[in-house]
């Protein structure tokens, strides 16, 4: 029978203390080859960021690491400065729909309130003559005026105290700006009734007298400048009179064919007996053939406001900033004295007072 073998305690704690030792070791190992693989995945993550940021210092690189030519670089840059371009004309586009809307709003207040009292800002027509596209182009029309007013004013400002010419050229071509805003809205207001348009009762009585298709005549305002503007050079002066000549031409053309237009109007109204009650049927031919050449009269008060807005195109490069800058307060104290001569007539007394 086999011997049982004694075992000190001392030899038991050691042997705990080997065990214990080694059971510690086995788990630091573990750990330590855990904290191993973290630290590999932080540093791939850490180099890939530090490779991103050395790529936009030092340039984009295909992906095969190469980097670009300079060529296909400079497409990159362009690419992204156009990228940039974009959204900023689109963060300018959504301002302007913003900047329109409460526009709207507040015209449409506007409105309300005309209506409460039965006359429409800027006339003393009675609600009902009035339609909307009409009543929207005087209040725009009155706002235009002003801002026409406090532009002169700056104007003239310029011109007085001998500022730079590039200054002065930017006050020049917001004037251009401000009456391409004028011909936008008689556009708008030609589709909408062109013959609050035809008739001027946007305008003083004064005004009315000098209109021509519902706005000024280029050839006449033309003839007004040339003696404003001395002394011209040889070659602005001749195209200042070609300028005027072939607005001449066209404005001669459009009177025609406006007289044309008004006879066939007048044919399509008339065309069945006026003293026999027509039909029914019948008279609903007759107003679709009149509207039919109505839609035809739009058209020729666009054409008039193209030869006006052109004319002031071709006026502005024939001619230098300051002669520019002169024209447009010519035209702005015209309009200014025929607006004070309605002022006068109105309250002038009469022959049987």
């Amino acid at each position: 029978m086999p011997q049982a073998e004694l075992v000190s305690p001392g030899s038991m704690r050691a042997d705990y203390g080997q065990q214990q030792e080694v059971l510690m070791v086995t788990v630091d190992d573990y750990n330590y080859g855990q904290g191993l693989e973290a630290a590999a995945t932080t540093a791939e993550i850490f180099q890939q960021h530090t490779a991103g940021q050395d790529k936009r210092k030092n340039g984009s690189a295909r992906k095969d690491g190469k980097p670009l030519d300079a060529k296909t670089e400079k497409r990159l840059a362009q690419n992204r400065e156009a990228a940039r371009k974009s959204r900023l004309r689109k963060k300018a586009y959504v301002q302007q729909l913003e900047t329109s809307r409460i526009r709207l709003q507040q015209v449409e207040q506007e409105l309300q309130g005309a209506r409460s009292q039965g006359i429409f800002p800027g006339s003393g027509s009675a609600s009902g003559d009035m339609s909307p596209g009409a009543v929207m182009f005087d209040m725009e029309h009155a706002r235009w005026l002003e801002d026409d007013s406090k532009l002169m004013t700056e104007l003239q400002g310029y011109l007085q105290a001998q500022n730079l010419d590039s200054n002065l050229g930017a006050i020049v071509e917001e004037c251009m700006r401000h009456y391409d805003e004028l011909f936008h809205l008689r556009a708008m207001l030609a589709r909408s009734d062109v013959f609050h348009l035809m008739t001027g009762l946007w305008a003083t009585t004064a005004e009315r007298c000098f209109l021509w298709m519902g706005g000024f005549r280029p050839s006449e305002i033309l003839k007004m400048l040339i003696p404003q503007l001395d002394p011209l050079t040889e070659q602005q002066l001749l195209g200042m009179c070609n300028l005027q000549r072939s607005s001449e031409q066209t404005e001669e053309a459009l009177v025609q064919g406006l007289q044309q237009l008004h006879q066939s109007l007048a044919d399509a109204v008339g065309a069945s007996p006026l003293s026999d009650a027509a039909g029914v049927a019948n008279y609903t031919v007759l107003m679709a053939l009149a509207l039919d050449r109505l839609d035809t009269l739009e058209s020729f008060y666009r054409q008039a406001d193209n030869l006006r807005q052109q004319t002031l195109q071709h006026m502005r490069r024939l001619l230098t900033t300051r002669q520019a800058a002169r024209c447009f307060l010519s035209i702005g104290e015209y309009r200014r004295r025929l607006r004070a001569l309605s002022s006068v007539w109105a309250p002038r007394p009469t022959a049987r007072e």
